[in-house]
């Protein structure tokens, strides 16, 4: 007779529930027996003992019976939101995006495939006569995969990733999909009609309301932890509740499906919330979740198992049917397992297409693991279908998990590769050579005295054989051999490299936005291991470089200072991500050279890593000649916090030694903690240079009187243009100049040959378009950023405007255009000084003439003359335009870096004993060129001696009621190439 029941008894089923799962787990552990099921046979016989015997088990019979009598929406509510979210959370986000379309598939048309399916077996041989509405109810309550079997039986058998990816994806999915359609039939069965546009509404109402809501859940919460630092139990309790809340919320209030919801919300932090838990808070939180999911299970199986019992043995009506319902139970077992084969099988075309494909054995593996479990028990409870449904579960659990891993076994699915093998003995032998050297010292003690090491080699595997050679792991050249070892070493690097990125993340050294972004390149690279090299960085460019919508953004009306934060902001994350790659890198090569030493396949892997860094060190370094202070501020948060880092483990470590107190450590700690969540939350930013002081900085600014200087900087337009973005484009009206203040720009045309250049850039403080606007010529090339560049633009009106305000101010302008026309036209003279000491050069040791119509310029020998303005004819040539480089007929080419061949390709370049002025004017500016040589280059081979910036003064005096322009050079060794007459000898 049955114990009379207290609530409390309900407790001591639940305690003796984790003792003999505890038990199970201590006695099955190593062998091959799967603990889920063992808690199932043991909850089954528990349940035999209380339903099949008279005296039952007291008061353990009593709390189980509580259990067994437990609402089934309180038992999915109370033990569904924890699995579920532990499941999910668990899997790789990678995983999941890849297996996706996999997962959707079978979770989606499979479930409703195979609801047909089992309802339409079960309408035509049913002994019980269901109508269609019964026996399809029956078939979707059937069809649900249990995502609780499933995984624990997968965890155990150790599966590949993408298989369990697969399995534990769909059984997650279709658990939720086929609640959705358990509840539509019910709906049926309760009288409630449907046609196809209301079944078609509700499904997805009931699915993708549920799924948003998930996703809705998963955004909030996560907002609140951007809030937490290094709170551990706040983090903990916050995603425990998260998952219950999401799932009474959906499932009670909404009655959508809650396990859609709590399976989007972990799938959703598998992908973007990892990287919020740092250090010992990732470890605990796993380790939190794992005893969650081992509690919930262990009771959940037994449960199950007492539910079963308590189905077949409290009413013996299926007895009195002389079999016909056992019977019935083993042929819906068979249709169950056709059913799971015939979607597979359906869907198999489909399923070898998406992710990462899928062979016949998997199918195989994916048929047979289609367990049935606690969900589909709790949904037949509302049904009073626990006989066939426990039975199914009982049969799927006992036969399909029992035997799974001989299934793997027999199809070769467990079994190392070979190069898997040779690398496992390597390793060990490694290892073990390594571990003795470091405890060698530990054969002598100073206190006890020496080892008996005879006896300690006894009881560590392996050391017998120690001395015999062992092979390396990549001594075998065979073709197919050498693939498989260099696959094998790729990943190993990556591995590295993902090992290291986590590190970083602990350090403070990466932000979690950044992270995440590495971590999936990696698990990117993963993929493409076997057809081709490392490639990580591919899927990094992205997020290092500008998009291309940059370009738009910049052409926009947007406020000039929410692109200059998104510029830095990107930048930011480009450097980050740059300078991590790097890092994780050169710390990956160095363990994999110093585990496998110097093999052909090692240096393979490092020469593929190195070749994958150098766009991110040409990156960084473009960003430290344009943005110095940026990678100050990033480096100086960095040193911050692995300061501050380092103090509090100190702290901690006092505490452990005993020679802190508790409440001192605390103290200190505090302190500590806080400086750390003041980083987190207001760290240093970054500041550029205000827009007057790049301004300002600018020679053609700082030059002009401050009369015309006002007006002129008022009608600037800042712009920061992404690498790539054009200033302008050849053959193109000017509209205007652009100023240069931070970056480089490269020039490219097809009428000025750039094939003589080395480099043809214009770095910062150049002063581009001027000449274009004085002479009102189109663009003479085509201007590209080569880097991120800070610049401003100025309308030619205003240009034209400030030309017309004073005599000596155009003169500057026309020094000022030359100094780029010099560099476009001769370039391999002129690249080789900057652009400082070209404008230097232009404005002290030069010559700037003006010519009238019929006069002759006659060039002395290793004098160049560059035509601004005007036009020149030559004899037996066509008329000379400009701009052009006027040469003696005698000059030494060489000088120049040409020879005479190319003299007849350059239409710039023209050589003649004398020149006549076609025009009513010309302008033309005279250059020494030997002496420029000589100069230039002594001045870079003297200490110091190069050209300064401060060496230019301009002045402007009150002369006879006008102002000029006064230039001097503050410089020793003073090119003396001002005078008109030098070089040049005019004649009429």
């Amino acid at each position: 007779m049955a114990t009379a029941a207290e609530p409390d008894d309900a407790v001591l089923f639940a305690g003796v529930s984790l003792v003999l799962g505890a038990a199970c787990r201590h006695l099955f552990r190593g062998t091959r027996v799967p603990y889920t099921i063992a808690l199932l046979v043991l909850g089954v016989a528990l349940g035999s003992l209380e339903y099949g015997t008279k005296d039952g088990l007291g008061k353990l019979g009593a709390g189980m019976r509580i259990w067994a009598n437990i609402n089934p929406d309180l038992l999915l509510a109370a033990f569904l939101p924890a699995l579920l979210f532990e499941s999910a959370f668990s899997m790789e986000a990678h995983q999941i995006k890849k297996c996706m379309a996999q997962m959707l598939l079978l979770a989606g048309p499979g479930v409703l495939m195979s609801t047909f399916l089992l309802g339409t077996a079960l309408k035509l041989t049913s002994p019980y006569d269901w109508n269609w509405e019964t026996s399809l109810l029956l078939g979707g309550l059937l069809s649900a995969t249990d995502p609780v079997a499933v995984v624990a039986v997968l965890k155990e058998l150790g599966t590949s990733k993408k298989l369990s990816t697969i399995i534990e994806g769909e059984s997650l999915m279709n658990d939720g999909v086929s609640v959705v359609v358990y509840q539509l039939f019910l709906q049926m069965v309760l009288g409630r009609s449907f046609n196809t546009g209301s079944i078609l509404m509700f499904l997805s109402e009931v699915s993708l309301g549920a799924v948003a809501l998930g996703l809705a859940f998963a955004i909030i919460s996560l907002l609140w932890l951007g809030f937490t630092f290094n709170d551990t139990i706040l983090e903990m309790t916050l995603t425990l509740a998260v998952s219950y809340i999401a799932f009474y919320t959906v499932q009670d209030a909404l009655k959508y499906s809650g396990i859609l919801t709590v399976t989007a919300l972990g799938m959703f932090y598998a992908a973007f919330a990892k990287t919020t838990f740092k250090g010992d808070n990732r470890r605990s939180l796993h380790d939190f979740w794992e005893i969650v999911a081992y509690i919930a299970n262990t009771i959940i199986f037994i449960l199950s198992g007492v539910i079963i019992a308590d189905g077949v043995l409290r009413h013996n009506v299926h007895f009195e049917r002389h079999g016909t319902s056992w019977g019935f139970l083993l042929l819906l077992y068979f249709y169950v397992q056709m059913a799971r084969a015939a979607v597979v099988g359906a869907l198999y075309l489909l399923l070898r297409y998406f992710g990462y494909g899928l062979d016949f054995k998997e199918a195989i593996i994916i048929v047979w693991s289609g367990l049935r479990g606690a969900v589909s028990l709790s949904l037949a409870l509302s049904v009073k279908f626990v006989f066939f449904t426990g039975g199914i579960v009982f049969l799927t659990l006992i036969l399909n998990g029992s035997t799974t891993q001989f299934l793997l076994h027999a199809l070769g699915m467990d079994n190392l590769s070979v190069t898997k093998l040779r690398m496992s003995n390597y390793a060990r032998h490694e290892i073990l050579n390594k571990t003795l050297e470091a405890f060698g010292d530990l054969k002598d003690d100073e206190e006890l005295g020496p080892a008996d090491w005879v006896t300690v080699k006894k009881y560590i595997t392996g050391l017998s054989n120690l001395e015999d050679e062992h092979a390396h792991p990549h001594d075998d050249n065979h073709d197919h051999i050498h693939t498989m070892n260099l696959r094998d070493g790729r990943v190993r690097l990556l591995n590295g490299v993902q090992a290291s990125y986590w590190a970083m993340l602990d350090e403070g050294r990466i932000t979690q936005a950044t992270a995440n972004i590495l971590m999936r390149s990696v698990d990117e690279a993963m993929d493409l291991v076997s057809s081709r090299p490392l490639c990580d960085w591919n899927s990094l460019q992205s997020n290092v470089y500008f998009p291309s919508y940059y370009r738009f953004l910049s052409a926009s009306m947007l406020p000039q200072s929410f692109i200059t934060y998104f510029t830095v902001q990107r930048l930011e994350s480009g450097c980050y991500i740059c300078a991590a790659f790097l890092r994780a890198h050169r710390i990956a090569r160095r363990q994999l050279q110093d585990f496998l030493g110097d093999s052909e396949i090692a240096k393979i892997v490092i020469d593929e890593s190195n070749a994958g860094g150098e766009e991110a060190r040409k990156f960084l370094e473009e960003v430290r000649c344009t943005f110095p202070q940026l990678l100050c501020v990033l480096k100086t948060r960095q040193v911050t916090y692995a300061v501050l880092t380092h103090l509090s483990e100190n702290v901690q470590n006092l505490w452990k030694t005993g020679l802190l107190e508790e409440k001192e450590m605390a103290h200190l700690d505090d302190a500590w903690q806080t400086d750390l969540k003041k980083l987190k939350r207001s760290p240093q930013l970054v500041k550029m240079p205000r827009v007057s002081d790049l301004l300002g900085a600018h020679p053609l600014v700082s030059m002009l009187p401050a009369a015309v200087r006002a007006p002129l900087l008022s009608n600037t337009k800042e712009n920061v243009k992404g690498h790539g973005a054009a200033l302008y484009m050849e053959g193109l009206r000017a509209t205007g100049i652009w100023i240069v203040s931070i970056g480089a720009v490269k020039w490219r045309s097809q009428r000025l040959s750039s094939r003589h250049s080395l480099h043809p850039i214009f770095s910062h403080g150049s002063t581009l378009g001027l000449y274009e606007v004085l002479t009102g010529k189109s663009c003479l090339c085509d201007m590209i950023t080569d880097s991120l560049v800070r610049c401003f633009f100025i309308e030619a009106e205003k240009i034209d405007q400030l030309r017309q305000s004073d005599p000596s101010v155009e003169a500057f302008l026309w020094q000022e255009s030359a100094a780029v026309i010099a560099k476009l036209l001769i370039p391999r003279v002129f690249e080789r000084m900057t652009m400082q000491e070209t404008r230097l050069l232009v404005s002290t040791g030069s010559a700037m003439n003006l010519y009238t119509k019929g006069e002759d310029i006659i060039l002395e020998h290793n004098y160049i003359g560059i035509l601004l303005e005007g036009t020149l004819k030559a004899e037996n040539q066509n008329n000379i335009v400009p701009p052009g480089v006027l040469l003696p007929s005698s000059m030494d080419l060489e000088l120049l870096g040409l020879q005479s061949s190319e003299m007849n390709h350059m239409d710039s370049c023209s050589a003649a004993n004398s020149y006549q002025v076609e025009a009513q004017a010309a302008r033309v500016i005279i250059f020494e060129v030997g002496r420029l040589f000589t100069e230039a280059n002594g001045q870079r081979n003297q200490p110091g001696g190069s050209f300064s910036a401060e060496a230019l003064q301009l002045s402007m005096e009150e002369s006879t009621g006008e102002e000029q322009v006064i230039i001097t050079v503050d410089s020793t060794n003073k090119l003396p190439l001002g005078d008109s007459s030098s070089g040049v000898t005019r004649g009429s």
